[in-house]
């Protein structure tokens, strides 16, 4: 988690060393998305429900062998998983 001025932002962090199955944000299906909903809401309710704005971020990271790691920001991957509400 972290902040990019005025909003919270949940980040999950996926590494691959090869894309032949895809990209890396393409793990973050929907089951993977409403644990990560779940989580970002439990956190919220531990700061007390505030009136903040929030978003979900993935960022990929490719380690290939020989090459220099690949590192690529997605905001707003995805919004909050559906039956949640905030």
């Amino acid at each position: 988690m972290c902040r990019d001025n005025d909003t919270l932002v949940f980040v999950e962090v996926k590494t691959r060393t090869r894309e032949d199955f895809g990209r890396p944000i393409s793990a973050v299906d929907r089951e993977k998305q409403k644990r990560i909903s779940r989580g970002a809401l439990a956190w919220l309710r531990m700061l007390d429900n505030p009136d903040i704005l929030f978003r979900f971020d993935v960022v990929e990271v490719i380690v290939a062998d020989d090459a220099k790691p690949r590192v690529e920001l997605i905001k707003n991957a995805f919004p909050l998983s559906k039956p949640y509400l905030y």
